[in-house]
This record gives structure tokens, sequence and C-alpha cells, in this order.
């Protein structure tokens, strides 16, 4: 991986026009609520709180930082709290422009290379472990989710569509969990699919790949991904604190979700909250659009229907809700990535000059 931007850069178009299609999507609900309703329950909202939940953002983004570092202390010796932060932003960035966050493991990988002199291989497993510790929460919630959600009294379609995500999302956990434990097995597996899928691929590509360089890259990847998965367990004192802070982060998002509804004057039951949440952000992790903007709205609205919040007061809170979790972190994850950029190129000119 010479670049880790080159793939954001060659990709571009093809960002701009999924936000083009989420942005649409919300306008679109939007505009079937009502505009007028959800500006004026926006107008409502208490500064206070907006203010509370992102406090409790920011907490959760150093409590993230932290987990890396005490990750990257066992593979590694860890960078200074300050860098493993704006590097964790820059991450950030490349996981918000991207469909299923999966941009930001590869980046975190190749700055810790480039700027600390990491080799890739242990950075990479090191953000795949701590991508590990992020899915052990939702693995148990979305489980209690899944059938609290069948017991509801919900429209026969949109029961049947929340179901089929969840299932998709659980799906693509057991995929991982076994890639992590059956790295040989998931290799020739893996490599077989590939294989078959190969001749359309490349038919679509601008720049396409022989087989060897598509399976070489396919065998590294899911090296590193065993890696880290191994790695997050391998060390049981650093499994059982970073069990803790990600249950711990998952509590403080969810009250940071209940603040974005209080600030909006409105109260939601404290189990549909936590169940209805977590089947969003599992919705998030899908292949689908970046931040699944839109979609993740959609199956919101419907879910808190049956919790008596109105469609407004959910589109609002969620919109105040990705002000803190998605927009501020992107933005500040950009300039990160900006000067990253920057300064890798500055050190790479450095050699040619002396």
């Amino acid at each position: 991986m010479s670049d880790a931007f080159e793939s954001i850069r060659k990709h571009k178009w093809k960002i701009i026009f999924t936000f083009a299609v989420s942005f649409f999507i919300i306008f679109a609900i939007t505009f079937f609520i009502g505009i007028d309703e959800v500006i004026f329950t926006l107008e409502k909202a208490s500064w206070e709180y907006i203010l509370i939940s992102l406090v409790l953002e920011a907490a959760i983004l150093l409590i993230w930082t932290l987990r890396w570092k005490i990750i990257l202390d066992v593979v590694d010796q860890a960078p200074k709290f300050s860098t493993i932060l704006s590097m964790l932003f820059a991450s950030l960035f490349g996981n918000n422009i991207t469909p299923s966050a999966a941009g930001g493991e590869p980046l975190r990988a190749y700055l810790l290379r480039e700027v600390e002199g990491t080799p890739f291989e242990l950075g990479f497993a090191s953000s795949t472990a701590d991508r590990v510790f992020e899915f052990l929460p939702f693995v148990l919630i979305s489980i209690i989710s899944a059938v609290f959600v069948l017991s509801w009294n919900l429209p026969l379609f949109t029961k049947f569509i929340v179901t089929i995500l969840i299932i998709l999302s659980m799906i693509l956990f057991g995929i991982l969990i076994y890639a992590g434990l059956n790295r040989q097995v998931t290799q020739k597996i893996v490599i077989r699919l590939a294989r078959s899928v190969y001749p359309f691929f490349m038919r679509l590509a601008k720049n396409p790949l022989t087989f060897g360089e598509v399976a070489e890259k396919l065998v590294f990847y899911i090296s590193r991904f065993s890696s880290g998965f191994k790695t997050a367990f391998k060390d049981r004192k650093v499994f059982i604190i970073g069990f803790i802070l990600s249950f711990f982060m998952w509590g403080l998002d969810m009250l940071r979700m209940y603040v974005c509804f209080v600030s909006l004057g409105s109260f939601p039951p404290i189990s549909p909250l936590i169940i209805i949440y977590t089947i969003g952000i599992l919705i998030s992790l899908l292949p689908l659009l970046p931040g699944a903007w839109g979609i993740r709205e959609v199956i919101l609205i419907g879910l808190f229907a049956v919790a008596g919040i109105s469609a407004d007061t959910v589109m609002a809170a969620s919109l105040i809700d990705r002000l803190g979790s998605y927009v501020i972190p992107t933005i500040i994850g950009a300039l990160a990535a900006f000067y990253y950029g920057k300064k890798v190129r500055n050190m790479e000119k450095k050699p040619s000059s002396t």
C-alpha cells in the first residue's frame, strides 16, 4: 500500500455520488415528514443539551484513543496520546466517507508506518484488533434487539426489512469472527470466490490487476485481520480492559443519543432507545452508503414510531446526533488527513534533497 490516500482520490467521484444520493434521501424524508415541522422542531432545541452531547462524543473519542493506545502497547511501542488521537481523527475521515466505514483501518496502519515507523503489519493488526473490540458490544446487543423487535407490534413490511438487516449484520459479524479464528480456511474460500467474480469486475475496472495481484492483496488483509483478531484475545488483561472500555463507550453513545432527544423536549423510553439505536448503528456498518445516511433515518423513524416518538422529532434528533458523531469528526478528520498527507510528502522529499 504505497499511498492510503490514493484510493480516496481515485474514487472521489464515486464518493461524491454516494453522498449526493444520501443527501437526496435525507431531503426526500424531510420533505415527506414536512420540512417546516422538522425546522420548527430543530428551532426548539436546547443548545445546552446539544453542547452536552458534543462533550459526550468527545469523551467517547478520548476513550477510543486510550483503547487503541493500549492495543498498540501490546503489539509495538505506542506513540504519544495526542498523536494517536490525531491519527484516529484522520482514520475517521476515511471511515466516514466510505460505505461500511471500511477505509479507516488501512489509513491508521499507513500513518503509523510513515510517521512513526511502525511496521504496516503491526499497525494494521492493532487497528483491526481495535475494530474487534468495537464489535463486541453490538454482537451481544444486536441479538437482544432482534428478539425484542420481532415481539413489537410493527407493520409486517417494517418487521421484515429490519429483520433482514439484522440478519445481514449478524452474518457479517459471523464471517469476521470465523475469518479471525480460521485464517487458512478463510483464505481458500475468499480466493475461490474472488476467482469466480474476477473476470466480471476486471471488465469494469479502469486499471485491471492480474488475479495474482488480487489474491496477494486478499491474503495480506486476511492475514492481518486474523493477527489483529488474535491480538485482541491473547492478552487477558488487555482483553478485559478493552471489553470494559468498549461497553463504556457504548453506554456513553446511548446516553448521547438520549440527550439529543432531550434537547428537543422529548424523553424516549430507555429500553426501546437502546435497542433501536443499536439497530441504527448496525445498519451503518452495512456497505450501502457512507454512514448509511438516509437509510438509518428511515429505520429509526419507523421503529421510534412504536415508542410514540413523532417522525419530525426523530429526524431532528438524528440530525443533531449526526452533527456530533459524523459532521464535526469528519471535518476535524479531513484537517488531520490533510496535515498528515502534507507531512508524509515532506518526509518523502527529505532524502532526495540531501
